[in-house]
This record gives C-alpha cells, sequence and structure tokens, in this order.
C-alpha cells in the first residue's frame, strides 16, 4: 500500500509540472512565438519524466499497468481541472463533473478485483 500512496504522489507532483507545460503557456507565454512555448514546455516537461517514470517503477510494484494508466487520468484530470479553475481562470462547468464520473466509473472496473476483495 505504501508504494501505491508514494507513486499517487509522485503523479500528483508530476502532473502539476505536465500541466503547466501543456497549457501554462497560454497565459504567461501568450504574446511571444510558438517555439518559444514549445521551449519552455520541454523544459518544464523535463521535470515530469523525473517524477512520472519513478512513479510508475513505484506504482507497477502494487498495480498493473492498467491500473497505473488509470490512476494517472485520475489524478491529471483533478490536477487539470484546478488548475484551468484557478490558474487559467477558466469557469468550472458540469462537464468537468461528468467527465469525473466516467473516470471513476473506470477506476471501478479496473480495480473491481482489489474493491471487491476478488
Amino acid at each position: 500500500m505504501k508504494s501505491v500512496l508514494v507513486c499517487a504522489v509522485l503523479l500528483c507532483c508530476s502532473n502539476v509540472f505536465m500541466t503547466f507545460a501543456w497549457y501554462g503557456h497560454l497565459k504567461s507565454l501568450a504574446d511571444r512565438p510558438w517555439f518559444v512555448a514549445a521551449a519552455a514546455s520541454w523544459g518544464i516537461a523535463f521535470f515530469e519524466y523525473c517524477l512520472q517514470v519513478p512513479a510508475n517503477r513505484i506504482g507497477h510494484q502494487a498495480l498493473s499497468v492498467g491500473q497505473l494508466k488509470i490512476l494517472q487520468e485520475v489524478v491529471a484530470l483533478t490536477v487539470f481541472v484546478l488548475f484551468s479553475t484557478f490558474y487559467l481562470k477558466e469557469k468550472l462547468t458540469l462537464d468537468y463533473l461528468w467527465a469525473m464520473l466516467c473516470i471513476l466509473g473506470a477506476v471501478f472496473f479496473v480495480f473491481r478485483s482489489r474493491i471487491m476483495g476478488a
């Protein structure tokens, strides 16, 4: 269980970096040429990989690859909603709730054997 928690924390941190790499330039570098934003994003993404790779290696000690991927998607959507709402000042809509419910359905099915004890 400790490896799953460490994996989740590392994935949360890596997703903060990745979300900034993918979307941060829309606010902070909007007046710069795209190649400046791309170079900055690659620099930020390096740190994302420095956290994501160990997260998956640690997580794979206790989770299947499918479970790791669904965990990553839950973390990514959560970080994205917070980022888009608080950093980019996008309006939070019910569509995010519906998306999260779909992801939670995926969580149930991929972790069903752990949840049901089978």
